[in-house]
């Protein structure tokens, strides 16, 4: 018999609001499974007279209930319940237990590890104790919006650390003993050689986490105290946000939808590892796609998958390099080629090469502003006419992080920031800004998510006269700023707007990177 329309809290015995709830954590984790849950989104309630009773969302899917009467040896009755309302609990019953489970992890236990071979570290990694905590720890960085993981082993530690929003925050870190066992677990997982702990590694990991699918890409590293480890979030469903979204104002956005929809070119996005270049190249293809036209990128790795665009990942262990992969592009008849970073000479050349023969080419590169990538290709060896002709444009950019809307309040900016402020852009700043005065939903930071600062170079006329003339990039930049808006002067417009903090444009900027 099956209960309908019943919240968890009616569904258990005394209990009259969701607030008054039992904890359901320690039943669930002991008669299934953590991914069973997970996968097929129930909650184990309370057992009654050899009866199991079950909250889900779907109480007509008897095969679920059938796996479960087998997984339990118990008879199943369901409580229909909100599917909402179970994913919550789900998430509340994960983050007690993985806020918990390093806490309960003894050091008798633990230490058990010490002084064991390959083939006992091996099995230990196959523990229900270790799997349960790797699994916890990438299931809270998702939670808690995590681009990286960092395991890193020390002589009497181990360093947790997630980034969120770009800085990285340091977590209750699991036992010492443990590490070996944990790296061990993650290779496994990411089809790495465990048995080899003295040189460098790279594995992928896919998972499916409440419906949407995140690659992992995990880099281990040798180190004196054992082997270090990243993990790198992906989560592939995640929307392709466009340029605006991005945090690209209006009038600018209208101007580099004029330079990206020109039959031919080279366009490039600029700046330091983590900046958000190869997001932003993606909104734009995807604002620029029709099936009228014929989109081919080649990337290390592919991040997200856009729609009706056809993505090549490099593989150099194979010899397919973004040169050689370039090369073969063009003899697909692209109209548009995304070349995920020019790293060398070779692939600079064939790009703008395929730029100047009819090809629309967008691109990255590393560089503090956007006239810096007129020189840096010139440095890489490409002649100073080939860039003067191919290039249409440059955007460069960093992201900042975000004021929590939530606790966001105005405050007056102290006299020795705004002189720095000031020296960096060489106009008066406001006295008014705004900050966040940390809560629940920020977990104390003030900040939330983030937004990118940009500036927009159109390659004119006068420009092309000066890339020919091989000037300086100090020239270069006299000559554009007289019409561009520079990253500086944007970061400070979304601070008076509220948006971000006059303090995170002082850690992002870096002496004059922005002005």
């Amino acid at each position: 018999m099956n209960e309908t329309g019943a919240t968890i809290a009616e569904s258990l015995p005394g209990q009259t609001s969701v607030s008054a709830r039992p904890d359901t954590a320690a039943l669930a984790e002991r008669v299934l499974p953590a991914d069973f849950i997970q996968r097929h989104q129930v909650l184990p309630l309370r057992i009654q007279d050899g009866v199991l009773h079950i909250a889900t969302a779907d109480p007509g899917n008897q095969r679920v209930i059938d796996d479960i009467r087998l997984l339990t040896g118990l008879e199943v009755e369901t409580v229909e319940t909100p599917a909402a309302e179970i994913a919550g609990r789900i998430s509340t019953n994960s983050q007690v237990t993985v806020e918990s489970m390093i806490d309960d992890l003894s050091t008798e236990r633990s230490a058990s590890v010490e002084g064991k071979n390959l083939h006992d570290i091996e099995v230990m990694a196959n523990e229900p104790t270790v799997v349960n905590l790797v699994n916890l720890i990438i299931s809270t960085a998702i939670r808690e919006r995590a681009s990286d993981i960092h395991l890193v082993p020390f002589e009497n530690s181990v360093q947790l650390r997630y980034r969120v929003d770009g800085l990285l925050q340091e977590k209750q870190p699991p036992p010492k003993p443990l590490h070996p066992a944990l790296v061990s677990r993650i290779k496994i997982m990411a089809d790495m050689n465990i048995a080899e702990r003295f040189m460098p590694q790279d594995g992928h990991i896919q998972i499916h986490h409440r419906g949407s699918r995140v690659d992992i890409r995990v880099g281990t590293m040798p180190t004196i105290y054992g082997e270090s480890l990243v993990m790198r979030l992906l989560e592939k469903s995640s929307k392709v946000l466009t340029v605006e979204e991005l945090g690209l104002d209006a009038a600018r956005a209208a101007q580099l939808s004029r330079l990206v929809e020109k039959p031919h070119g080279l366009f490039l996005t600029t700046g330091p590892t983590g900046s958000g270049k190869t997001t932003t190249l993606y909104s734009i293809l995807q604002g620029i796609y029709t099936p009228e036209l014929k989109i081919l990128t080649i990337e290390d790795p592919v991040e997200y998958e856009l729609p009706g665009i056809a993505q090549i990942p490099v593989r150099p262990g194979r010899n397919f390099t973004f040169a050689t992969g370039l090369r073969a592009i063009l003899r697909q008849d692209p109209d548009v080629v995304m070349v995920g970073e020019i790293r060398d000479f070779e692939t600079a050349e064939i790009a703008i090469r395929a730029a100047l023969t009819g090809h629309q080419v967008f691109s990255t590169l590393h560089t503090n502003d956007a006239t810096g990538a007129v020189t840096r290709l010139i440095d890489m060896g490409v002649e100073a006419f080939l860039v003067s002709s191919a290039l249409e444009g440059v955007l460069a950019q960093r992201l900042l992080r975000k004021i929590c809307p939530v606790c966001r309040g105005e405050t007056r900016i102290e006299p020795a920031l705004r002189d720095k402020l000031e020296r960096l852009g060489g106009k008066a700043i406001a006295d008014k800004f705004y900050r966040g005065a940390g809560c629940d939903e920020c977990r104390g930071t003030g900040y939330r998510g983030r937004v990118g600062i940009f500036e927009l170079l159109p390659v004119t006329t006068p420009l092309r006269e000066l890339i020919l003339q091989r000037r300086s990039n100090t020239e270069l930049k006299g000559t554009a700023q007289k019409s561009m808006v520079t990253m500086h002067q944007d970061a400070l417009q979304k601070a008076a707007a509220g948006i971000t903090t006059a303090e995170e444009i002082l850690r992002v900027s870096s002496g004059d990177q922005l002005e």
